[in-house]
């Protein structure tokens, strides 16, 4: 190994917390990634992990160094392909999003992207729970709703509108609600972050401010593919972005309801963490997503 893999191995273990997950994502013999961080602590004298049995993690110098260690392999790639005729984007990008806007709106159009950069490789993660960024190695992730990390830059694309629906065979056995008054006799489908947490209920603006009305409901979801699943089947009302309904509405199964008394818009925003500058590949990735996500979502407000 030469110091840029040195480097390498040091950040993806300090991004991990874990030399085995480091020497896995980089293919490597775990021996020769702790040889390597070894040898760069020896390289710039001072202990940049502590070790214990259970998990690894920056010492205060090594969290300095890991920022410059950044930049330096950032500044080293785009310095390498300079003055290169191929001006082909290469590696590997890891991102991460909701299930249902990579396949409603991602996944169709990724080819286009790909043809475009056919040196470039891409690990999609759809998942409904909030992936850890830095730890998990994931170059940028797509998320919807409320920030909770200020540490990381976002780009805000949009906002996703909701809109309150149900089946037409639920709503022929309990009738279609006009006011939020006529929701006692209804039932919700319940969604939550982890299942085991207290559903808010049925949100709405009251003319003022955006309130909760606890509903009952036989089921709680912590997917938005079996939220949307749940309806279908009668199960309940729900509310979702009507980006992801809009098949289902136009469809027919399933009807909107309470059109006037909706829950607050999620933000959409494009997260990636602090870097002096970004890789050509996640800088061009980022760019098209934005470019495909934006006027998708200006469309279903």
């Amino acid at each position: 190994m030469d110091r840029l893999d040195h480097l390498r191995s040091f950040l993806r273990v300090a991004e991990l917390g874990s030399f085995t997950a480091a020497a896995e994502q980089l293919g490597l013999p775990k021996a020769s990634v702790s040889l390597a961080v070894q040898r760069l602590e020896t390289e710039v004298g001072v202990q940049l992990l502590h070790r214990t049995t259970r998990r690894v993690r920056l010492t205060a110098d090594g969290a300095q160094f890991q920022q410059r260690a950044r930049d330096l392999l950032d500044d080293m790639e785009d310095l390498q392909g300079m003055f290169r005729r191929d001006t082909q984007l290469k590696g590997r990008l890891r991102v991460d999003m909701s299930s249902g806007l990579a396949r409603q709106l991602v996944i169709p159009h990724l080819q286009d992207f790909l043809a475009r950069h056919p040196g470039l490789e891409i690990e999609l993660s759809g998942t409904d729970r909030r992936v850890d960024l830095v730890r998990e190695g994931f170059d940028c992730v797509v998320r919807v709703g409320p920030l909770d990390d200020n540490t990381l830059v976002a780009r805000p694309l949009g906002v996703m509108h909701i809109v309150n629906c149900a089946s037409p065979a639920y709503l022929a056995e309990r009738g279609v609600p006009r006011a939020v008054t006529d929701l006692a006799a209804h039932a919700l489908v319940h969604y939550v972050g982890t299942l085991g947490q207290r559903s808010p209920g049925f949100e709405y603006h009251d003319g003022q401010d955006y309130r909760s009305l606890p509903m009952d409901g036989a089921i709680t979801v912590n997917s938005g593919e079996a939220y949307s699943a749940a309806a279908l089947a009668g199960l309940g009302i729900i509310q979702v972005p009507r980006l992801g309904a809009r098949a289902a509405l136009a469809a027919g199964t399933l009807v909107e309801v309470l059109p006037d008394c909706v829950a607050e818009p999620m933000p959409v925003t494009l997260l990636y963490a602090q870097r002096r500058h970004l890789p050509r590949r996640v800088s061009a990735f980022m760019d098209w997503l934005a470019a495909l996500l934006t006027p998708e979502l200006q469309r279903a407000s």
